[in-house]
Formats: structure tokens, sequence, C-alpha cells
């Protein structure tokens, strides 16, 4: 079996030419061509007076006419769609960046702004204001604190982005696992003002906790500002810049990252809005040449998935509006109108009535896409957080245990890592407390590749791992939960435990029961 690292835990590349979504057909209308208007004004007369009539008295069946379909911007379909979250220590100026991004693209007018500007500083929190744009309740503007997932979108040359704004707050992460699991690309702050980089780095410190969570749950590639430069501590000090930058990319190597390809740094002040969709004035800073953010988000590659693969899109909410409304992102396959789907794990057979894309309705909807999908079939309160849409010629597994291969990261003081061990299981959007029922095998990771694993001898079962240690275990959940193996799909394999606030492993799924069981 494969030694678990965390770079294991991106989704494999797929190619574009294996397949491609099939154009919507064009809409068949039933509607005849228009007849003259009868020239008799008394006609005309009878005709609204017995419409009149039919409301009141018996209905009369008039034959459905066909709702015109969505008409969908072509423009905008060529534009690839990518969710980046923002993750990073709290007071790294996650949310303040995230409203400067809004603001210089359009999304929000200078009379909002004004107003932002006024209630903050009735506040006494004048540099909050930018922030008001991501924190929308009541509680998080008092506090200055995000608490939940805050999400908004804008546009580049090339690409549509949703901004998913996590909660930097240590009490506040299993929100931010939320957001980083329906997440693309991530954007890491970090606070350059003297001192709270090193509050945010330190043991303890949300940054790293953050890096290795985003990590594992499959935020391939990363763009690290650093933010505050026009502090009067750093006042675009180069020193500082560096100084930041050679710390970070070590541990970020060690969590997985290919410094190299994957991650990229860059300079900003989210306040006043410095390198973020201009390049920065050499008056400013004489010595970054580099490109701004907007132009880093618009060349990112990611993995592109298969909208030509079996559904899966895991439920984070649901509403009631006319109907059932589920949202989510599509991890794979393709969502059309009229589609017949399941609802998993309780195996409800529903029909899509409508799916909506950035507020706008559309006809499909393909991978990486964050909809809203009006079904019929199920009662809002019969659907939850963490269960998924999926074909149902290929519906996802819905399983009670699993086997998972783990890395130990830190267990709590005294703790010991062995059967019987509790914590709480997040994987894509289900947080499902969890027990280790049995310790099957510990992986040697130190083992040279190349050794013959015929001359390896048969382990005994280990009794109990330490920090650091990778494990083979069987993991039971009181639930149904729908998975699937990482192998399979990453996006639905990949997950972390998490105790006492406090992340101590991550892991990955490699064997589920036979198909149609729930258990070994």
């Amino acid at each position: 079996m494969a030694t678990l690292n965390l770079s294991d835990l991106v989704d494999a590349d797929w190619s574009p030419e294996d397949a491609a979504v099939d154009d919507a057909e064009p809409m068949q209308t039933d509607s005849e061509p228009l007849t003259p208007a009868p020239e008799d004004v008394k006609e005309i007369e009878a005709a609204v007076q017995s419409l009149d009539l039919g409301t009141k008295g018996k209905v009369k069946e008039v034959p459905p006419v066909e709702e015109p379909e969505p008409e969908e911007d072509n423009e905008e379909n060529k534009k690839r769609h990518l969710n980046v979250v923002f993750i990073g220590h709290v007071d790294a100026g996650k949310s303040t960046t995230g409203g400067q991004i809004l603001f210089l693209s359009g999304q929000v007018d200078d009379r909002t702004i004004q107003k932002y500007e006024k209630e903050a500083k009735d506040k006494s929190r004048e540099s909050w204001y930018m922030a008001y744009i991501m924190d929308t309740n009541e509680e998080e503007r008092v506090k200055g604190k995000t608490v939940e997932v805050g999400r908004a979108h804008f546009e580049t040359e090339n690409t549509r982005f949703t901004i998913l704004d996590a909660p930097g707050h240590k009490s506040y992460v299993p929100n931010m696992i939320s957001g980083a699991s329906q997440a693309d690309i991530g954007v890491l702050v970090i606070s350059a003002r003297k001192g709270e980089f090193e509050t945010g780095y330190e043991k303890g410190g949300q940054t790293r906790e953050h890096v290795l969570l985003a990590k594992t749950l499959g935020v391939s590639k990363l763009v690290v500002v650093i933010n505050k430069m026009d502090d009067p501590t750093v006042n675009w000090d180069k020193s500082r810049y560096d100084e930041i930058e050679s710390k970070m990319a070590p541990f970020l190597k060690t969590s997985g990252y290919n410094v190299k390809k994957d991650v990229h740094f860059l300079p900003l002040s989210g306040l006043v809005g410095s390198n973020i969709k201009d390049r920065l004035d050499k008056k400013i800073c004489s010595w970054w040449d580099g490109p701004c953010l907007f132009e880093v988000l618009d060349k990112i590659e990611v993995p592109l998935r298969d909208p030509k693969g079996p559904v899966r899109m895991p439920i984070i909410d649901k509403y009631k509006d006319m109907g059932t409304i589920v949202m989510g992102k599509i991890e794979s396959g393709t969502i059309k109108k009229g589609d017949s789907l399941l609802v998993m794990p309780n195996k409800a057979n529903v029909k899509v009535i409508s799916i909506y894309c950035d507020e706008k309705e559309v006809r499909q909807a393909g991978p990486a896409e964050n909809v809203r999908v009006k079904l019929s079939g199920i009662e809002e309160e019969d659907v939850l957080s963490g269960f998924v849409l999926s074909s149902i010629s290929n519906p996802v597994a819905a399983v009670s245990e699993f086997h998972a291969q783990l890395q130990i990261l830190e267990l709590l003081d005294n703790a010991i890592f062995t059967a019987g061990y509790n914590a709480v299981l997040h994987i894509h959007s289900v947080v499902e407390e969890c027990e280790i029922v049995e310790l099957i095998e510990e992986i040697d990771t130190k083992r040279r590749k190349d050794d013959d694993p015929k001359k390896k001898k048969p382990k005994r079962k280990p009794l109990f791992v330490k920090n650091g240690a990778v494990v083979v275990c069987r993991v039971q959940v009181n639930n149904l939960i729908c998975i699937e193996n990482f192998s399979d799909f990453p996006q639905l394999g990949r997950f972390t435990l998490r105790t006492e606030g406090k992340t101590v492993a991550v892991g990955k799924v490699v064997k589920l029961p036979n198909p149609g069981n729930s258990i070994f």
C-alpha cells in the first residue's frame, strides 16, 4: 500500500481531451404563430370577462405553456470558474483583502464604501471598513472576527472567482474546514506587522494549522500574500518580506506543497489596495518587479475534473423557497435541468427543477461550479448537510465504517492513539463523531521503495502509535456517511480528525465495504 504523503491529497490531473460536455440542445417551443387581433371590440371584452370569471369560479384547464429557457451569457461560459479560499491567522487581514478585491473589481460602489466607513468610524474601528463588505453580520462587525464563511463573486479577464472568506480564529476552525473543502486554490494571508507574523506562525498559531488543513482538503495551489506592507512598522521593507518568505517556504514544503510549482509569494496592502488589481508603483515599492494578485490568480492552472463522470455534489446547505433548494459544489459530472438524481444516503429519487449559478439560472452546470439546485421529490427537512446528490446509475457509497490511512500530526497531551480512540471526522461537508475500532498496520515511512515486498515479514497489528506515525486503521461512525475511495474521488476521500479543537490527524479513505453493504 502506498505511503500517505500530504502531497498525495491533491486531485490527479484530468485531461480535457478525455471528454467534453455536450452543448445543451436548443429548446423546442410549442408556441404557434400569433393570430391577428380580432377587430370586434366586443369579442375582446367578452374574452377578458370570461378570463375574470374563470379565475373566480372553477379554474379552466389551460394547456401548459413552456417557460422560456434561461439564456446563458456566451462570454461568461467561456470563462473558467474557480473557488478561492482566504485563510490565515486571525487579524491577518483576510476580510479586508477580500473586501478590497470586490471594490476594485467593481462589485461594490463608492456609496456603499462610504456607508461602511462611517459605520466603522462610529465603532472606533476606522481600519475595519473594508472587512465589512465580507463580514456582513453584526457579531462579526462588533468583534472584528469572521465567524461564518463569507461568500462573494468577482471576475478577472479569463476567470470567474468565488471568494470564500474563512474564519481565522481557532474557535471557528470547523467553519474554515467547510470553506476550504470547497476551494480550488488558497490565498494564505500573512501579516507583515511586527509581532503579528510571529504570533500566527509560532506553535498554536493558525497559520500553520490552516496550511496543513488546506493541503489535506485538496487546495493544490497556494498564493501567499504578505499583507500590511504599508504598516509603519514595515513600510515596504524588503528585508521583512524576505524574512517571512524564508521562514514560510520550508514549512510549506514539509506540509506537502511544491514551493517552486504550486506556491506564489507576493507583497500587498489589503487596506489601501496596493498590488491587488494593478502592479505596485515604483515610488511605493522600488524592489518588487513581480505580478499583482489578479494576474497571479488569473494564470494559476488547476487540475480539471471530468464533466462526463458520475454526478457527485456534496450538499453544504439547504432551504425552502417554493420547493427544496440544496447548495453545494459539483465535484464530478454535469447536472442538467430535468435530470433524475439520487440524494444519498437516504436514497431519495429527485428531479432537478432548476439550477442557479452566481444568482443566474442556467440549463446545466459542470465540475467546480458552486450551484443552488431546486429539487422535487424530497422535503427540505429530509436533507442534511453532508448528504450527496449523485447519479442513479452510479451512486455514491453510503457506509458506517471504512479503512483509512492516517498520518498522526500531534496528539493531545498524554493521549495514546489506539483502538477506542474517539475524534471528530471532517470529510467534504460531513462532520461526524467517529471511533478508531482497529489498528491494522503501521507503515514504515523510512523503508526504501525498492525493497522487495516478498521479503518483508508480516507485522503484528500495532497496539498503539505515536505522533508522526502513518497507520492503516478501521474507522467507525454512528450514522451512514457518503464517501468514496481516495483513488477514485479524491474530493470525497480525504479527511481530517480533530479532538478538543485541535487537528490530530489527516488521512485518506483506502477501502470501503462491498457495494450494497455499509460495514465490512
